[in-house]
């Protein structure tokens, strides 16, 4: 007989964070961890409703949930996002901002990744906005959805116009390399494409890159968010293994109540209908990242894996619902040196928050 395998346990913190005064957040599309154990959160602050205060598109808070500063925005000699979508910190303590925005450069299409200083400074701009070509270019993004930096370089996971992993030197901005599901090479959509399945392998392209993490040991884990699917590379870009979530059919919710005027039912089935699974990972902070955390689209739950298995182990969150500890529409997740899980919410008649999940330990 096997003996079941602790897991990391949690409890959500309601009063995590705390915003000054009558600040609110709009859609809140991105969170991280700094190396000094502060939290980043990025919103967006056009998606605020009439008559209320919207808070800084970037804001730092400490582990109680304390405001420390907030700042972002359209500025002198760089191209601020349409549409605010994916943060992260380096170990040098720059800020990486993506957007995903597809449209044009008056439809502030978001064709480039930005790099600030931890105070808002300017530091670098790579792409421009409108300017994509395709999968092809080499100099510009298409709706970015993240960026996080190892070992000298950044890897962006350019995922809402292309459909690729693409990587530039973090210091100059030049180009290194890309690639696409499976290693292959990243193409435009094309009418041959195969149709989306949820049997066998899956597709050989991308579908939505949603996000992309670097491990300690130096493994590159890709979220293929329409393929319902997490990738696992070396950092040329040589594919290893993948794990696929909430593949497959599912019968129609029964769940009771409502949230948001609507019966949490219907979010379900529409959540179901969306086909879209693997959209955010984060990782545990022990030495050797034992657990890889998927944020599930589709159960509004954060799967925990064995990271290099690729197991499942288990899942937390209360699913579908606008209570604390509840989910809609999850976006992003990320972990602190002690344990504690945060994550984003993005949703336009839904939640527009960030919460806590403290470790309470293995279980």
């Amino acid at each position: 007989m096997t003996t079941p395998r602790p897991i990391p346990t949690f409890e959500v913190d309601p009063s995590w964070p705390k915003l000054p005064g009558d600040w609110v957040f709009g859609l809140v599309s991105g969170v991280t961890v700094a190396p000094d154990d502060h939290i980043w959160v990025i919103h967006r602050p056009r998606t605020v409703l009439p008559g209320q205060q919207a808070a800084p598109p970037v804001a730092e808070f400490d582990a109680a949930g304390n405001f420390l500063q907030g700042w972002g925005g359209p500025g002198e000699g760089f191209e601020w996002p349409g549409t605010e979508h994916g943060i992260s910190i380096d170990d040098h303590g720059f800020v990486w901002i993506g957007g995903s925005g597809t449209g044009s450069a008056t439809e502030l299409g978001d064709d480039a990744i930005l790099k600030f200083t931890k105070s808002g400074e300017f530091v670098m701009q790579i792409g421009r906005r409108g300017a994509s070509t395709g999968n092809t270019d080499t100099a510009n993004v298409h709706g970015a959805a993240d960026a996080v930096v190892h070992d000298g370089e950044v890897f962006v996971a350019d995922g809402y116009g292309n459909r690729r992993i693409i990587v530039f030197d973090a210091e100059t901005g030049a180009y290194k390399r890309m690639w696409g599901a499976f290693g292959n090479v990243p193409t435009d959509p094309s009418p041959s494409d195969p149709p989306a399945s949820d049997e066998g392998e899956g597709a050989p392209q991308f579908d939505l890159v949603h996000a992309v993490r670097v491990s300690n040991d130096g493994l590159v884990y890709v979220s293929d968010r329409r393929n319902k699917r997490v990738q696992v590379f070396r950092p040329d870009g040589t594919y290893l293994s993948q794990v696929f979530l909430s593949r497959g059919a599912f019968p129609p919710s029964t769940l009771p109540g409502t949230a948001f005027g609507t019966p949490i039912k219907e979010l379900a089935d529409g959540l179901v209908a969306g086909r879209m699974t693997a959209s955010r990972t984060a990782f545990s902070p022990d030495p050797e990242q034992q657990f890889l955390y998927v944020v599930d689209r589709i159960k509004q739950s954060i799967a925990i894996l064995d990271r290099k298995s690729l197991a499942f182990l288990g899942e937390f969150g209360d699913g579908v619902g606008s209570a604390p500890g509840s989910f809609y529409i999850l976006h992003d997740v990320a972990t602190d040196s002690q344990g504690n899980v945060y994550t984003a919410e993005v949703n336009d008649n839904g939640n527009r928050r960030a919460q806590k999940f403290a470790f309470t330990g293995m279980k």
